[in-house]
């Protein structure tokens, strides 16, 4: 038969698990989540370290929003681990535009890479127009590395960002364009990677590049397309404020 306890029993009782139940939170920390694994905190330390160099998201239009088609036989499209440097284009279509009109002009580069070229898509990541508004280009996810078919040797681990127009020498780049410009590369980038103003390492996988295939080729982090490849894109003018641009995202990611 159990007999009931004493008052100084059922403390000693009480203390004694307060006791165990501190030396364990003491060894197993917080709330170990299910099943006794360690839970990951998705606000930690070295989130947030991450998050504080990464710039807001910009408004981006989607494909859907400016009639992009879809090839019926394109493959699905492929991902790289993360973004590490952002090429700037330009589409060498004539400037001085509409930025209504903007959405037909994506549609005549998208059946021009799609059809033409035989990408299957258009080949840039994002287009940004001279009103500052910034497009979808090719497919995937505009939050993921998709890879583009924009420069040859170096899609993968890049974004392609391509100016509507043409800035050749003596040209005028918009600063809405420059500005959004910034903006979308100080959120695609690897915000645990380098500096916008910085230089990065990135193997070569094409001997049509300015590099042959396997080269380890440093470049800017934010370039133009002649930095990879043997091509005037995109042209002196937009190739000039490369450095604004760089400034400008790394202000964005708080560096």
């Amino acid at each position: 038969m159990r007999l009931p306890q004493t008052r100084g029993a059922r403390a000693a009782t009480s203390l004694t698990v307060l006791g165990v139940l501190v030396t364990a939170n003491l060894v197993l920390g917080p709330s170990s989540g299910p099943r006794g694994h360690g839970a990951v905190d998705p606000g930690g330390a070295a989130s947030q370290r991450a998050a504080r160099h990464q710039g807001p998201r910009p408004v981006i239009v989607t494909r859907a929003a400016w009639g992009a088609q879809t090839v019926s036989t394109a493959p699905a499209a492929r991902y790289a681990p993360t973004v590490r440097a952002a090429v700037v284009h330009h589409t060498s279509t004539p400037n001085g535009y509409d930025c209504a009109s903007v959405p037909a002009t994506l549609r005549d580069l998208y059946a021009g890479h799609a059809h033409g070229r035989d990408w299957d898509d258009i080949g840039y990541n994002f287009l940004v127009d001279a009103c500052g508004t910034i497009y979808e280009g090719r497919a995937g996810g505009v939050d993921r590395a998709v890879v583009g078919a924009h420069t040859k040797g170096f899609n993968e681990g890049t974004v392609g960002i391509a100016a509507i127009g043409t800035f050749s020498q003596g040209v005028r780049v918009p600063e809405p364009m420059i500005d959004a410009i910034a903006r979308l590369v100080a959120w695609k980038l690897d915000p645990s990677g380098a500096d916008p103003r910085g230089t990065v390492t990135l193997v070569s996988t094409s001997g049509e590049s300015r590099f042959p295939e396997g080269t380890a080729a440093v470049l800017p982090v934010v370039g133009g397309h002649t930095d990879g490849y043997a091509t005037r894109c995109p042209g002196a003018a937009l190739y000039a404020r490369l450095p604004d641009i760089s400034a400008r995202a790394a202000r964005l990611q708080r560096r």
